[in-house]
């Protein structure tokens, strides 16, 4: 009996075929073993990678936004991004100053604010909307969205969770104020 490789060694004494060569026995289960061990290091490394990615991935509101700096921002939709883990639209607002900025808002993920009636055209550029929410801690044109008012004049909850408890008032089941 062979395995093949570049130095095949035989396990059997060609001369007496009962007799395994012991010597080269300890040869080949030592490489098992070491193949074994460095594959079940591996897999264990690859399996708390894996587990621990989301949960540094993902962030709890207090992290990144100030649920005590509320804010009400009216502007025009120039973007809408309806995919995981959260969906983000973006506002062109006009400052006192005169400048236009644009905002980006986080709202929740689009399977829970799907299921309030949210919809990938549910903001379309060009349209102009009033916004609720929480400004980022960091200062940045960044805020947690907890409802818009839509053109038609409802108004909807774009958060989940705790954004939707907010300063504000919570919405309805529904998504409606």
């Amino acid at each position: 009996m062979a395995f093949p490789g570049k130095d095949e060694i035989m396990l059997l004494d060609p001369e007496n075929l009962s007799v395994i060569q012991e010597s080269k026995l300890a040869i080949v289960l030592r490489g098992a073993i070491l193949r074994t061990a460095s594959s079940a290091a591996l897999g264990l490394a690859f399996c708390l990678l894996a587990v621990s990615a989301p949960v540094l991935a993902h962030h709890g509101f207090s992290v990144e936004f100030d649920k005590n700096n509320p804010l009400t921002l009216t502007g025009t939709v120039t973007k809408m991004e309806f995919m995981n883990p959260h969906i983000y639209f973006y506002l062109d607002v006009k400052g006192k100053d005169g400048k236009v900025v644009n905002w980006a808002f986080e709202g929740g993920p689009p399977n829970v604010i799907y299921r309030q009636g949210w919809r990938k055209d549910t903001l379309k550029p060009g349209d102009v909307v009033t916004v609720k929410g929480f400004r980022a801690k960091d200062g940045t044109h960044l805020a947690a969205c907890s409802t818009v008012k839509l053109p038609d004049g409802r108004e909807v909850s774009a958060g989940s969770g705790g954004v939707s408890q907010n300063a504000y008032g919570s919405a309805g089941a529904d998504g409606k104020k």
